[in-house]
């Protein structure tokens, strides 16, 4: 299992990642909106130099010549409604792969709002058989959600490879996820917080991604 932290890299996906964490940049939707989306843009360059690749002839007005071009078959989920910029992102690079949406979020189980669990209602998505199955969610707290995902997304056939792909991460998020995934895949991630607080929110995270995205929810 390898998991690729962006953060203890230098690279742009950090400017982007201070950004978002700024609450007065999170003031303006579109701007957060438009960064979620540009590190997923990265993120897939990055995660594009790993797929296998084959030769393609192409005839150009003056001869030809043989380009590496990606062999696998993607598909690319993401997690409703929060994953959809970041989805976007990796669809703008990955343009001819297919998609599946999965309707899984989490509830409160207790009063005090320090319980959590995961329910998954809705799910649109082709078989994942033999595919790289690329799973996009900006935020893996507790990693309920995700592990549900996985779960769901492989009951459509066994995938080639699995990339679990996040903005902000938590270890225990990972730990959760790590368990659901098969041997060889990848955990990519912008950054790695240290944990969460009592109500199962990224510390120090930068808040509810779907909510400023979208706006609030009842």
């Amino acid at each position: 299992m390898e998991i690729i932290n962006f953060a203890d890299q230098n690279s742009v996906i950090n400017q982007y990642l201070s950004e978002i964490r700024d609450k007065k940049y999170q003031q303006n939707r579109l701007l957060f909106r438009n960064n979620i989306e540009r590190i997923g843009q990265m993120m897939a360059f990055e995660l594009s130099k790993t797929l296998d690749y084959k030769p393609k002839t192409i005839t150009t007005p003056l001869g030809t010549i043989d380009i590496p071009l990606p062999h696998d078959e993607l598909v690319i989920a993401t997690v409703l409604r929060a994953g959809l910029p970041f989805h976007e992102g990796f669809l703008s690079v990955f343009d001819h792969a297919e998609n599946g949406f999965v309707s899984a979020y989490r509830m409160y189980t207790n009063r005090e709002h320090t319980e959590v669990g995961v329910h998954t209602e809705y799910m649109a998505a082709p078989s994942v058989k033999n595919k790289t199955l690329v799973i996009v969610d900006p935020m893996l707290a507790t990693g309920g959600s995700m592990a549900a995902s996985i779960e769901a997304l492989q009951k459509t056939g066994k995938p080639k490879k699995i990339h679990i792909c996040c903005v902000i991460a938590t270890p225990e998020g990972i730990d959760v996820v790590k368990e659901a995934l098969p041997e060889g895949s990848t955990i990519w991630c912008a950054a790695i917080d240290p944990g969460m607080n009592a109500q199962k929110y990224i510390v120090p995270g930068f808040g509810d991604c779907g909510d400023l995205c979208y706006g609030e929810k009842l």
